[in-house]
């Protein structure tokens, strides 16, 4: 199976615009016509004043936005039919009552009815009733008055079904309709697919999914019989029953069927919807994660986090980008680069005389020069020129005072942070580096791991040591890489490792041998639905259940089909980057090696390209689009007439300030970006090491730099955070040109992320940096998760550390049970293998 992204993110340009023919005229032009530049970009981007986001982190959107996201728009006309569906049977099995009315043992009755009624053999009849419980789950709306009456009865109704039975039944069917070979074939035949082609199964998936989400809302007023229905649920849907894989297993087998070819109808978004809220379900969502990490480093004698980190970013600030009245400014006060060349030796004089007051500069003194380093050659859409007067997007560090051309400020009007939002942490091979450095220097020799003598080494190194341990901080992953190189030791004496069957390890165990083609699946329908991929005739459809069976013909028509299929997409982009992200940070609490081992093989899938392409736009576009008609969401289409709709309405859009999900689909990548690429040197280095490295097409190598940067534009303290991180990382690759044409940038990294006392991220130049050596490192790593997986998961019968009986007695005296036809060849077998065959005794001596 190809990789996702090795034609799509692979063939386009990393550059700023998207326009890979900057061509060197713009290194000569004139400051006229970077004004033009500036403003073509300007009209292009919009304006960069956006105001602070209030958008809160979390698991998901609130509960009415989660269940209206399961519907396109093009299914809203099934609402009709599911109610009329439940009113023509409840009305045979029930005479002069409404569903509300019943009393709950007539309503567990007349479930039981349903679910009898399931098992028949006539599909058409089996769609009915299926439809009739999709109704239920929906909420009766059609006996209620307002969305949250409508919200409140699809929850009571989801329990109800639950206790009577109705998912077992429905897994049941959705097995049938994936095996429906005659359903795929007639898929497979047909030029267009459409959403006639996935009743059935959008009508089981929309049941699952509806019985999921509901279930897994805890509220305070739920009932102890309904705290009990969710932990047994949670237990169903996290082990495996009666001999059948998890339930994520039967939908990852899904996405990775639909992504083959073999099955196109499948309705990929309401798959992936209901994989993402299961994996939250079973495993737990951030907050969880949290509690676990603390269990277990408590379980491990681990000190306790300093802080939480979910508290600490909700608490930052976000930095706004500045006007474009300065950059104007700029351009016209600034000199020509003719005059610039030759003044240039006074200047770097100047330069390393203040070295340290840098930062403190409004705007860079050779920001109008020509680029000296190999990057900043680029073309002015491919490098940093063009850039860094567009890109410098956040405001002037409240720390740093004024430039001495204007007025300080008040004190009112500056806002003194108290402090660092992250307590800074050391390694233990940081600390180890560290003294073998300063023993070489002033020693001559080193004493490996030892940390604890300080013999020799002047008083100022042993106030280093012992600031560098008061900040040590010891992972989780560290103790279990130590206790995974202790059992590759001593097999023998350690004995076989005790595993707990925790929910997370009995997904990766079912992951384990197909999960290449799991991840490989999932980042084609991610690349499939960037807004950034273009259609390609080999592409996968990912639209089968969105479209029509009939193609709109009015301009009305077409509208509202292309915000169907735009929400379509964003939806698809939200669901798949939460559930990777959610796998990625389970399986990193659960063993490291886990985690790295999925890591490796979305990194081998070209998923670091691919994310870097998702954010190689407007960003800032993207996330306050408004792909979305509320008049046509669940639940309020079911309730309130739906208005007429015009062009002009469909135009103007929603009033919101952004689109959550957008930004929360923008956050997980980042979030995911960062651990792909935290710690792991060979995915961040410079493309001239590229041939060397076993995991290509990386950070640099991409020139991620400007692509980032263009996100900072968004006033939202979380994703700028991690924006920032994915710049700290290769920061030191990108030279120190870079670094003093973006010192906004580097004041914004010091002041919002986490600080590696000994980490010289900020001076550093890894010029010298051998690539071999990340290429060690990739290898390593690789032997290590290959043995872990082997030495866990595969266990032959006839191990080498099984126990051998070495006494010739009991040896002899087993019974073996043999052929029932074997005593009549025992002559001939003895002859041929035994009497036949020469011993030569002193060469068996030799070699034992």
């Amino acid at each position: 199976m190809e990789d996702p992204a090795a034609s799509g993110a692979g063939s386009q340009p990393a550059n700023g615009n998207g326009n890979g023919n900057g061509g060197g005229k713009g290194k000569q032009a004139a400051p006229k016509g970077r004004e033009t530049f500036r403003s073509q970009r300007r009209e292009s981007e919009g304006s960069v004043d956006c105001p602070t986001l209030e958008f809160e982190y979390g698991d998901a959107d609130v509960h009415a936005a989660e269940l209206s996201e399961l519907y396109s728009y093009t299914e809203n006309p099934e609402f009709t039919t599911n109610r009329r569906c439940f009113e023509e049977d409840f009305k045979t099995q029930v005479q002069g009552k409404e569903w509300l009315e019943l009393e709950e043992d007539a309503q567990k009755t007349y479930v039981m009815g349903l679910l009898d009624r399931l098992e028949v053999v006539s599909r058409e009849r089996r769609l009915k009733v299926a439809r009739a419980v999709l109704y239920l789950a929906q909420g009766t709306f059609g006996e209620c008055d307002s969305e949250v009456d409508v919200l409140h009865w699809s929850r009571y109704n989801c329990f109800l079904l639950y206790q009577m039975g109705t998912f077992s039944a429905f897994l049941e069917l959705l097995h049938m309709e994936i095996d429906n070979s005659q359903a795929c074939s007639s898929a497979l035949r047909k030029p267009a697919i459409s959403i006639a082609d996935s009743t059935e199964l959008r009508v089981l998936l929309s049941v699952l999914y509806l019985m999921v989400e509901n279930i897994r809302l805890e509220r305070e007023t739920d009932s102890c019989g309904w705290r009990t229905a969710r932990e047994t649920f949670r237990t169903e849907l996290s082990f495996s029953m009666h001999n059948e894989e998890p339930f994520a297993l039967l939908l990852f087998s899904m996405v990775t069927k639909f992504c083959s070819g073999l099955a196109p109808h499948f309705p990929i978004k309401k798959v992936l919807l209901l994989l993402w809220k299961v994996v939250m379900f079973t495993l737990g969502g951030f907050e969880h994660l949290q509690a676990l990490k603390i269990q277990k480093r408590a379980e491990l004698g681990l000190p306790p986090l300093a802080e939480d980190s979910i508290q600490v970013v909700k608490s930052m600030r976000a930095a706004s980008p500045p006007s474009y009245t300065l950059d104007l400014g700029e351009s016209q006060l600034a000199p020509p680069p003719s005059k610039l060349r030759g003044r240039r030796g006074s200047r770097r004089q100047l330069l390393t005389k203040q070295d340290s007051l840098d930062i403190y500069n409004e705007r860079d003194l050779f920001k109008t020069e020509e680029p000296t380093t190999e990057e900043e050659e680029e073309p002015a859409g491919d490098g940093e020129r063009a850039l860094d007067g567009e890109l410098d997007l956040l405001e002037q560090d409240p720390l740093v005072p004024p430039p001495p051309s204007q007025a300080p400020l008040s004190a009112e009007q500056v806002a003194f942070p108290k402090g660092l939002p992250w307590a800074p942490k050391v390694r233990q091979k940081d600390i180890e580096h560290f003294l073998e450095l300063s023993r070489n220097k002033f020693i001559g020799f080193t004493l490996g791991q030892d940390t604890d003598t300080l013999v020799g080494l002047p008083r100022p190194i042993h106030e280093s040591v012992k600031t560098l341990k008061q900040h040590k901080y010891i992972s989780i992953a560290d103790v279990q890489i130590k206790n995974e190189e202790e059992l590759e030791k001593c097999p023998m004496s350690l004995g076989e490792e005790v595993v707990p069957e925790t929910p997370c390890e009995i997904l990766y165990q079912g992951m384990l041998y197909s999960l290449p083609q799991y991840m490989i699946a999932l980042l084609k329908i991610l690349l499939a639905a960037a807004p950034t991929s273009k259609a390609k005739t080999d592409s996968i459809n990912i639209l089968a259940d969105v479209l029509p069976e009939e193609m709109p013909i009015t301009v009305l028509q077409s509208m509202k089909l292309g915000i169907d299929v735009n929400r379509h997409k964003e939806i698809i982009v939200k669901s798949i980057s939460a559930l990777l992200l959610l796998l990625l940070k389970h399986f990193k609490l659960n063993h490291i090696y886990q985690f790295e081992y999925v890591s490796q093989h979305l990194v081998f899938a070209n998923c670091i390209p691919l994310i870097l392409k998702f954010f190689n736009q407007n960003i800032l576009s993207y996330i306050t689009a408004k792909n979305s008609i509320s008049v046509l969401d669940y639940p309020c289409c079911t309730i309130q007439d739906l208005p007429e709709l015009t062009t002009e309405s469909l135009e103007a859009g929603e009033n919101n300030q952004f689109c959550w999900r957008n930004l929360f689909s923008c956050i997980n990548l980042l979030r995911l970006l960062n651990k792909l690429t935290k710690w792991k040197h060979s995915r961040t280095m410079e493309a001239k090491y590229g041939p060397f490295l076993r995991a290509a097409l990386m950070l640099v190598v991409f020139k991620s730099a400007p692509i980032l940067k263009r996100a900072l534009k968004v006033k939202q303290a979380m994703l700028q955070l991690y924006v920032l991180k994915l710049l700290k990382i290769q920061t030191k690759y990108l030279g120190r040109q870079w670094r003093k044409s973006n010192m906004k940038t580097m004041s914004a990294i010091y002041q919002k992320v986490r600080h590696r006392m000994n980490d010289d991220w900020a001076y550093g130049n890894d010029i010298d940096a051998r690539p071999w050596d990340f290429q060690a490192e990739e290898c390593t790593l690789r032997a290590n998760i290959e043995a872990f997986n082997s030495r866990r998961y595969d266990r032959p019968q006839d191990s080498e550390f099984s126990p051998v009986d070495n006494c010739l007695q009991s040896v002899l005296g087993q019974r073996l049970d043999l052929p029932e036809d074997f005593h009549y060849s025992y002559e001939i077998w003895l002859e041929r293998e035994v009497f036949s065959q020469p011993i030569c005794w002193e060469e068996l001596l030799q070699n034992h």
